[in-house]
């Protein structure tokens, strides 16, 4: 299971009544290393300015890689956290994670970090199983 789900929340959803707020603290305390990665970034943007931060470090475990995967490759999840961070996320080779303001000036920076160019150009060896 990917998020740890209370019963009331569950409860809502089964009645059709979800708000977005319970459901993103519902991935801040089930994805914990995921939540912090973003959050960080995040931070450092806004503290940094720029187009664009992004984490390069692998994370330490597998139960930390299973966070960001699962994070990033929900629609709901990463549609939430986009939402609630006020950011775009994007996401490369299973730890690169990267986060962009909404503006549109950075397009096009974004466009080239999720390009299929850049993508080739981030493998390494050491990524072939992550």
């Amino acid at each position: 299971m990917s998020l740890d789900v209370s019963p009331a929340l569950l409860e809502k959803a089964e009645r059709g009544e979800v708000d977005e707020a319970e459901f993103v603290d519902c991935v801040r305390t089930s994805l914990p290393y995921a939540w912090e990665m973003i959050s960080s970034l995040v931070a450092q943007l806004k503290v940094d300015g720029g187009s664009f931060a992004d984490n390069q470090t692998p994370p330490p475990d597998e139960q930390a890689r299973g966070q960001l995967l699962r994070a990033l490759a929900s629609d709901a999840i990463r549609g939430a956290l986009q939402r609630h961070f006020g950011v775009r996320l994007a996401f490369q080779n299973c730890h690169r994670v990267a986060v962009f303001p909404l503006d549109a000036s950075v397009n096009e920076t974004l466009a080239r970090f999720t390009s299929v160019r850049s993508q080739l150009l981030n493998q390494s060896p050491e990524f072939r199983d992550c």
